[in-house]
C-alpha cells in the first residue's frame, strides 16, 4: 500500500513538474513529498527525476515509470470510486438459508421494500430446516432460530420474540373454561413436532404442560390454517396471526401467559461482509428491532 501511495505521489509530481504544486494537490509538506519521492527512487534503483533550484524534468526512466504509474493510479482511483459506489448502492446476488416459519411470518413483508431501496440486488431463499453449508453451498446469510452452536460462524443477532396462546372463538365455546395453564391438558394442543411442551410464563410464574391433541406438526401455516377451522389451540408469536386477530377469526387465550424469549441470529463465515450482505442484515435487523419493541 505504502508503494502505490509513493507511485500516486509520483504521478502527481510528474504532472505538475513541481514539488511545490504536487505538495499542495497532495495536502502534505513539500519537505515529506522530497523525502518520499527520494526513497522510491532509492528503492527502484534508477532516478526518476532532474531536480534543479528552478525546475524539475523526468529522467528517461522517470518518463516511462511515469507512464505505467499513471495507468495504475488511475485504475486503482477507478476501483476505489467503484467500490465507493457499491456501498452507496450495492448490487449483486444475496444467497440465503432460513426457515419457511420465519421467512412467511417476520421476512417476507420486508423484501419489497429492501428491493426498492436495492434494485441491483437479486435474492436467492433457500426455505428449509436443514442446516446448509454456508461456505461449500456458497451461501451469504444463515438465519437461524434459537441459540447457535458452537462454530467457526460468526452470528449476529437479529430480533427475538415469544409464542402466545391462540384459538378461535368457536373452539373456545365449545370447550372447557380455561383459567390456568394446566387447564390446557384438557384441550386440543396443535404442537410442534419433537416438542416436548408448552412453557408458560406471567409475572409470578412458570409452567410447562404437555401440549398434545389430535394434531403435531412442524409448520405454522398449517397450525394457524387448524386453529382457523376450530381444531384447537396453537401457540405461536402474534405476529404470525396479525390479521386474523384483527379480523377476531382468531382470539388471545390466557393473554397474560406468554412464552419464553426465543432469539433469532444470522450466521455469516466472515465478519467482513460485502456491502450487498451489509446492507440486507442492517437493514432487516433494524425493521426486526422496530417492530419488536420488546427485543
Amino acid at each position: 500500500m505504502e508503494l502505490l501511495n509513493d507511485m500516486a505521489l509520483f504521478v502527481e509530481v510528474a504532472k505538475a513538474m513541481s514539488f511545490t504544486r504536487a505538495a499542495e494537490v497532495s495536502g502534505i509538506p513539500g519537505s515529506t513529498l522530497s523525502r518520499r519521492i527520494s526513497q522510491l527512487e532509492k528503492a527502484i534503483g534508477l532516478r526518476l527525476l532532474h531536480r534543479t533550484t528552478r525546475r524539475v524534468e523526468l529522467t528517461e526512466a522517470g518518463q516511462i515509470y511515469y507512464q505505467r504509474c499513471k495507468r495504475l493510479v488511475d485504475e486503482a482511483r477507478l476501483i476505489h470510486e467503484h467500490l465507493g459506489d457499491m456501498l452507496e448502492q450495492p448490487e449483486g446476488v444475496i444467497r440465503v438459508s432460513l426457515p419457511v416459519d420465519f421467512a412467511a411470518i417476520f421476512l417476507t413483508p420486508l423484501l419489497a421494500e429492501f428491493a426498492g431501496l436495492y434494485p441491483g440486488i437479486q435474492f436467492e431463499m433457500d426455505l428449509t430446516p436443514r442446516r446448509a453449508d454456508l461456505i461449500s453451498e456458497g451461501i451469504d446469510v444463515a438465519i437461524r432460530i434459537g441459540e447457535p452452536a458452537m462454530s467457526n460462524l460468526i452470528a449476529r443477532k437479529l430480533m427475538q420474540f415469544h409464542g402466545q396462546l391462540f384459538a378461535s372463538p368457536v373452539y373456545l365455546a365449545g370447550a372447557k373454561k380455561l383459567t390456568h395453564p394446566d387447564d390446557l391438558n384438557e384441550h386440543q394442543c396443535i404442537g410442534f413436532l419433537k416438542n416436548t411442551g408448552w412453557t408458560l410464563l406471567n409475572d409470578h410464574q412458570r409452567v410447562t404442560i404437555n401440549g398434545r391433541g389430535r394434531f403435531t406438526l412442524n409448520n405454522v401455516g398449517m397450525m394457524r390454517k387448524l386453529a382457523l377451522m376450530h381444531q384447537g389451540i396453537i401457540f405461536v408469536p402474534a405476529q404470525a396471526i396479525k390479521d386474523d386477530l384483527a379480523a377476531q377469526l382468531l382470539v388471545p387465550v390466557l393473554p397474560e401467559w406468554h412464552g419464553e424469549a426465543t432469539a433469532v441470529y444470522a450466521l455469516t463465515e466472515t465478519r467482513l461482509l460485502p456491502a450487498k450482505t451489509q446492507s440486507f442484515l442492517d437493514f432487516i435487523r433494524d425493521k426486526l428491532r422496530d417492530s419488536n419493541p420488546q427485543i
